[in-house]
Formats: structure tokens, C-alpha cells, sequence
């Protein structure tokens, strides 16, 4: 049995710990029926969840209806979403195009154990905007199997077993680096180097003895490891490298090929040998993609090819059909303005955080982002905002900053606003300036309530 009351701590004795307690009390309070669900979950699920990053303290919201820019939970209070389910969700709850092709392609039944109409036509799509990287693709059940198929197919190419991976790095949960050992990554022969740090990552390659590395997986901007954007010289010196050493250049872009209409890769001009897809293109549905140069790709050709890829449900019905309405929904031109609504998000909450004191910005051009307005930290900062586009993540510096991000979490969801409790946030194409501007009026209540709390050293 689960119970809501083991993640609540004892009685705290200072301000901080005082102020979760009181939020996760009122918090319990006003959700019954989601404590309920979480409850009667435990009992069929460990946890109560079988999927770890949605669990929150002291339990998480059920939803039971979307609609829009909109959710609506178990306890029949609605708010506006700002998670975008982790970047998957960039067309808004329930979208009527979407439902459309869904409707219109099971009419005609589903699970065929063939070839269906719908997966030539979402292949095209996905070659012709990842051009000129995809020139072959082949689908997968998510961004995790899309990862794991392209490291497969990097090791038959080279006939090598060590990957070059990034602390930090999320690649899905065989795949991750958030910590030095994660029990359950898959066994390869992992290198773990220090992302956007060129020094450390050359001394790391030089420990190797020759012609052992297969591939550097990395991600054009971390997601999961807090929205920080590769800087353009490390990712160029990735591709230098990878070409130098015989080895395969994969960039993951399962989240930041939304960030620009062919990818974050090609808006900076670097063209991988391998390249990940995921989340989104599948029309909110399962999926993942991998694919790139058609050489390698042709290991996979059935007919000649030295390489099986499984999976019953690759080229299901539904993903393939939401993909195909999503891909042409989601053009250049909507995909470009989601993500200038996305930058000046961005410099909405930086105005508030200077004006408060809690950081300072050094106006100019990032590296992963050519915007005017991009900033970098110019000192230490006690909370800041880091991401590009659509996808941004708010943090703190404080001691106990995962303290003030459940705290931020829990008043945000009192202002009837939901991200995640990490902070991450994925703008839909539902998401308008006014929500943008009703979030960052509801960040500078919690700056102005919790003001002492944040600057703490």
C-alpha cells in the first residue's frame, strides 16, 4: 500500500524546510482525489508509477482531461501547461488535426502484420525536412530504442565498442548519465566526458588505444541535464574528431529537432553521420527515428544488408498516421514562430529575475542560438533560466536548490500553472504570449514571497 504521508518531512526546523512543509500540507489538502489515485496506484505499481520522472512530492496529479494548452486533474481544477510532456506535447491536448488522422486511419483497421500506406509517406517527410543528414530512416517505439539502433549500427559500421557519451547526457533510461554508474544503462563500453569542455574531452580521447572508438552520442543542447546549449566550437570540434578518428558523429536531437525546422544540428551548420529523433514527430504518439547517411543506413536493407532491426509495432498505425498530420502541420513557419514565442519567454523571466537581483544577464549571441537577445550568466546567479526556443529550465543556486524547485513547483501549481518540478518547460503551439506573460506574473509572486529564501547563500 501506498501512503502520501512518507515523503513528508518531519516538523523542519528552518525556513526553507518549514516552506515546502506548509506547501506539500496545502497541497494535500486541495488534491484528494489525485492522493486517492496515488494511493490505489501503490498497490499494482512500485511507487505508484511506471514512469520515474512524473512521480513529484508528496504524490503527483492525475489529470483526467486535456484540451488545448489545458489540463484538467482528478480534483477538477485546470491549469495551463507549460510541461508540454517533455517536449512530446508541442501540439497542444487534443488537436483536432491530429484527431483526424487518427479517426480517419483506424476506420480502416489497425495491427495489418504488413507494410501500411501511411509509413512511405512519413519516411518522405522526415528525409526531405532533416535533409541533407537523413537521407535514410528507419522507425522505431521511442527515442530511447532510436539511440540504442543507431550506437547497434555505429558498432557494425566501425567494428569498434567504445562510445563516447557526456555526464549529464540523457539519451533514455538505458542510456543515461546523470550520475557516474546508473545501474540500469545498458553495457556498453562507455567514455563519459565533461560536455562543452573540449580540453577534458581530448585528454579523455587521447587514453585510447587506436582505432577503438565506434561514436560520440551527444545532444546539440542537454535536455533532460538542464537545457544548456552546446556551444557551436565544441560541437564542431565533435565532427572534427569523430571524422579524424574513423569514428561515427550521432546527434540526439529526440528533443531539439523542434528547436529549429531541420533540426538544431543544421541550423548550426554541423552535419552528423547519424541522427536521433523522437517525441514530437510522431504526432504526440510512440516513436523514434534514426537514420542518416545512406551508407550505413544500408546495413538495414533487408535485401542485402548485414543488420536486423525488429519491432511489431514500429510502423504502427496510429504514430504513423499522427506523424504524417503532425509533420505537415508543424511547418517552417510554425515551427519558427513557437520558437521566438519560446525566446522571448525567455527574456520575459529574465527581466523579472534582474529586476529582483537574483541574476544578472550579459546581453549577445550564443552560440547554440543566433537571437540578438540571447544572454549568457554574466555572475553566480541565485536562480536563472537556461534553454533555447521552446525548451527551457529553470534553476536555482542556492544549497538547497532542489528545496526551492519543489517550492517553485507546488506555487506555480497554486497559480493553476504546471511544469515540471525539475523545472523543465516545452512550449505547445497552443501556449500564446498572454499564458507567457500570466507565467512569469505568477514566477514574480514566488520571487517576491520567497525572496529571502532564493538569495541565501
Amino acid at each position: 500500500m501506498g501512503s502520501v504521508s512518507t515523503e513528508q518531512s518531519p516538523k523542519p526546523h528552518d525556513a526553507l524546510q518549514a516552506a515546502v512543509f506548509k506547501a506539500r500540507t496545502e497541497y494535500i489538502i486541495a488534491n484528494p482525489n489525485s492522493s486517492q489515485a496515488y494511493t490505489e496506484s501503490c498497490q499494482y505499481m512500485p511507487g505508484g508509477n511506471t514512469r520515474t520522472i512524473l512521480h513529484t512530492s508528496p504524490f503527483p496529479l492525475t489529470f483526467k482531461q486535456g484540451c488545448g494548452s489545458s489540463l484538467t486533474s482528478l480534483d477538477g481544477d485546470t491549469y495551463l501547461d507549460f510541461l508540454g510532456e517533455y517536449t512530446a506535447g508541442i501540439y497542444g491536448h487534443n488537436n483536432p488535426t491530429i484527431r483526424a488522422a487518427i479517426d480517419a486511419a483506424l476506420t480502416n483497421g489497425w495491427n495489418f502484420g504488413g507494410t501500411n500506406i501511411y509509413e512511405k509517406t512519413l519516411a518522405k517527410l522526415v528525409c526531405q525536412r532533416f535533409s541533407p543528414t537523413m537521407e535514410l530512416v528507419r522507425f522505431t517505439n521511442s527515442g530511447t530504442e532510436a539511440n540504442m539502433c543507431a550506437i547497434a549500427a555505429a558498432i557494425a559500421w566501425t567494428g569498434r565498442k567504445k562510445i563516447l557519451v557526456f555526464f549529464h547526457g540523457y539519451h533514455g533510461s538505458t542510456i543515461s548519465f546523470h550520475s557516474a554508474a546508473d545501474k540500469m544503462n545498458l553495457p556498453h563500453e562507455w567514455l563519459v566526458g565533461t560536455y562543452n569542455d573540449i580540453d577534458l574531452t581530448n585528454a579523455l580521447l587521447e587514453g585510447l588505444p587506436p582505432g577503438s572508438l565506434a561514436a560520440i552520442l551527444v545532444e546539440p543542447m542537454l535536455g533532460s541535464g538542464g537545457g544548456i546549449p552546446g556551444s557551436e566550437v565544441f560541437l564542431r570540434y565533435l565532427r572534427s574528431t569523430a571524422t579524424h578518428l574513423g569514428a561515427l558523429l550521432i546527434f540526439d536531437e529526440v528533443m531539439t529537432s523542434r528547436l529549429s525546422y531541420r533540426g538544431l544540428g543544421y541550423k548550426l551548420g554541423i552535419r552528423p553521420d547519424l541522427m536521433t529523433l523522437g517525441k514530437w514527430i510522431g504526432g504526440g504518439m510512440t516513436f523514434g527515428a534514426f537514420g542518416g547517411r545512406r551508407d550505413i543506413m544500408e546495413m538495414f536493407d533487408p535485401r542485402s544488408g548485414r543488420l536486423s532491426h525488429a519491432g511489431t509495432f514500429n510502423n504502427n498505425i496510429v504514430s504513423m498516421a499522427a506523424g504524417c498530420a503532425g509533420c505537415e502541420l508543424l511547418d517552417e513557419e510554425r515551427i519558427n514562430k513557437l520558437n521566438v514565442l519560446g525566446e522571448y519567454f525567455k527574456e520575459l523571466i529574465e527581466a523579472v529575475l534582474e529586476h529582483h537581483g537574483l541574476c544578472e544577464i550579459t546581453r549577445g549571441t550564443s552560440s547554440a542560438d543566433s537571437s540578438e537577445n540571447a544572454g549568457t550568466i554574466a555572475r553566480p546567479p541565485k536562480m536563472w533560466i537556461s534553454g533555447i526556443g521552446s525548451i527551457l529550465v529553470i534553476h536555482f543556486g542556492a544549497s538547497g536548490k532542489d528545496l526551492l524547485l519543489e517550492l517553485f513547483y507546488h506555487h506555480m501549481l497554486q497559480e493553476r500553472i504546471y511544469l515540471a518540478q525539475r523545472g523543465f518547460m516545452a512550449l505547445s503551439i497552443e501556449i500564446t504570449k498572454k499564458d507567457t506573460q500570466c507565467f512569469v506574473i505568477a514566477m514574480d509572486g514566488f520571487i517576491s514571497r520567497y525572496k529571502q529564501l532564493i538569495a541565501k547563500p
